[in-house]
């Protein structure tokens, strides 16, 4: 397994290169003996996500490189060929393109400005620093989706606790949304605040404060799409989203009782933000059904997602394989469900961490479950895995998932 730590100041050459073949011009490399050449995906980010899309990636014959923190990391524990280095660090990021034909992430929180700098270098960068912006920095994506008439809840930037009391008198007053622009997920970032006193918890991380209206919304939705360079899109069937202290706790696909209209109505709109936006690659749209009928779009996410990992069980192709397949320019696989219905429940950490003898209960008593586990020590509320079902009947579908992630996480027993 190749390894290095470079030192955030060691100088040497920036490549400066046209990005190696990829989709139907691979074929150029083609040798005589046959065997084509085929590509490295570098992937920025050593979590979960980068894991799972080594795994999707190994039938293909798709090679991954990986830019992670520590040995330790998710993915560093089974991808061969891992660099490790600070993602804030440009020389380092430079140094690991150099062994890649295209670069893609596992999340989103590499400097715009570093991914501009690869791009002029020559380095394919999937999705680009100006379609990626849009998932780093909640403003440019509010402002950008305001410009092409994506229905949002009522928004503005706001200066200080005295500015969000003025925002909430703008609409039906408090509760507000909180959240700061840049560097939040999984709930961290977010506030929902009853008055102007606390509101100040926000502006105390020095960065710009989105504040957004507290939508009476029916439920959460999220509609994910695959989209390649060259145009070519695919949809997954819109999955109903279950969040549990601001974390994804179970996901059911397709949602239930959705009425056919409004399922297309959100494939079409997702399409067309990957459209206008310029994404390559996988994009999670994270949306609210409102009570009187509508869809608003509450978050993006430019890479595989929590809300699509039902798609490994449960689709013909699932996102980690079409992320990947997109990157590289080659034909989209086909999302279509294998199932009437797959459920998704995530494992999160509890108090009992020896989840590998939970395996053999899970295992025995419903041999087609389906347990990913993540390599990650088990910590209160952190996401070590994900279970899924797939079956006829979603009442029994359901049941089975949640017993699953229940038993492994120590909160059953039997």
């Amino acid at each position: 397994m190749r390894r290095s730590a470079p030192g955030p100041g060691a100088s040497g050459p920036r490549p400066c290169r046209a990005p190696a073949p990829t989709g139907p011009d691979i074929l150029g490399s083609v040798t005589f003996a046959g065997n084509a050449k085929f590509p490295v995906v570098g992937v920025i980010g050593g979590g979960q996500l980068a894991r799972m899309a080594h795994q999707a990636g190994i039938p293909l014959g798709i090679r991954l490189r990986l830019l992670a923190d520590t040995p330790q990391d998710s993915a560093a524990q089974v991808v061969s060929d891992v660099v490790l280095g600070d993602y804030r660090d440009l020389e380092t990021l430079r140094r690991f393109a150099a062994g890649c034909d295209v670069v893609t992430f596992d999340h989103e929180h590499v400097p715009t400005e570093h991914l501009r700098a690869l791009e002029a270098d020559g380095i394919a960068v999937r999705p680009g620093p100006e379609a990626l912006v849009n998932a780093q920095d909640k403003g440019v994506m509010r402002a950008k989706l305001d410009g092409i008439g994506v229905p949002c809840p009522r928004h503005r930037i706001v200066a200080d606790p005295a500015d969000v009391t003025a925002f909430a008198a703008e609409g039906d007053g408090y509760p507000v949304v909180l959240k700061t622009v840049r560097g939040g997920y999984d709930g961290k970032g977010v506030w929902v605040v009853g008055d102007e006193q606390e509101a100040h918890a926000p502006f105390l991380a020095g960065v710009p404060v989105l504040a957004e209206e507290k939508v009476d919304f029916l439920r959460e939705l999220a509609a994910n799409v695959v989209r390649s360079p060259s145009g070519q899109a695919v949809a997954y069937p819109v999955v109903e989203s279950v969040q549990e202290n601001g974390v994804c706790a179970e996901v059911t696909a397709p949602a239930p009782n959705l009425d056919p209209e409004l399922a297309a109505e959100a494939q079409q709109l997702a399409l067309r933000i990957a459209g206008d936006l310029g994404i390559t690659g996988h994009l999670a749209v994270e949306l609210f059904q409102t009570r009187d009928g509508r869809i608003l779009v509450n978050e993006l996410a430019m890479r595989p997602h929590n809300s699509g990992h039902w798609s490994q069980d449960g689709a013909v192709t699932s996102q980690f394989e079409n992320h990947l397949r997109a990157v590289l320019d080659l034909p989209l696989g086909d999302p279509r469900p294998r199932a009437p219905w797959t459920v998704m429940v995530n494992v999160l950490g509890g108090d009992y961490p020896d989840m590998y003898h939970a395996f053999l209960h899970c295992m025995a008593r419903d041999p087609s479950l389906k347990i990913h586990m993540y390599g990650k020590d088990v910590k209160p509320g952190r996401k070590v895995g994900h279970v899924n079902v797939v079956g006829d009947d979603l009442d029994d579908v359901r049941e089975r998932a949640r017993h699953a992630a229940a038993y492994l996480r120590g909160t059953i027993t039997e």
